[in-house]
């Protein structure tokens, strides 16, 4: 499974952070990691420089073999929050998929 990490020009994509994406999306995923063949998270800021509420998006798309892309997002005011949304609403998306794909 390949994660890759993308943000706009006003997140800081350092090297830290996209450590700390790919650590939390391997250990929350690993159970679907057979599966999926890509990972691709976006990460930005909605507002600029100006203060406000839900204003980081975290959209999360997962490649699958065979199958069609599945894409999520999270809205929070912090990165970490808006990926933990996303990942749990993947998750849920996946147990879904695979759920339809085993009956």
């Amino acid at each position: 499974m390949k994660i890759q990490l993308n943000t706009d020009k006003n997140i800081q994509g350092a090297e830290a952070l996209e450590t700390f994406v790919t650590e939390k999306i391997s250990k929350s995923l690993k159970h679907f990691a057979d599966k999926i063949t890509r990972i691709e998270v976006h990460i930005s800021d909605q507002n600029s420089q100006k203060a406000g509420t839900d204003d980081i998006q975290c959209k999360i798309e997962a490649r699958l073999e065979g199958l069609q892309p599945i894409l999520v997002a999270g809205k929070s005011n912090t990165t970490e929050k808006a990926l933990n949304e996303a990942i749990a609403k993947m998750k849920a998306a996946l147990d879904t998929v695979m759920g339809k794909l085993k009956s």
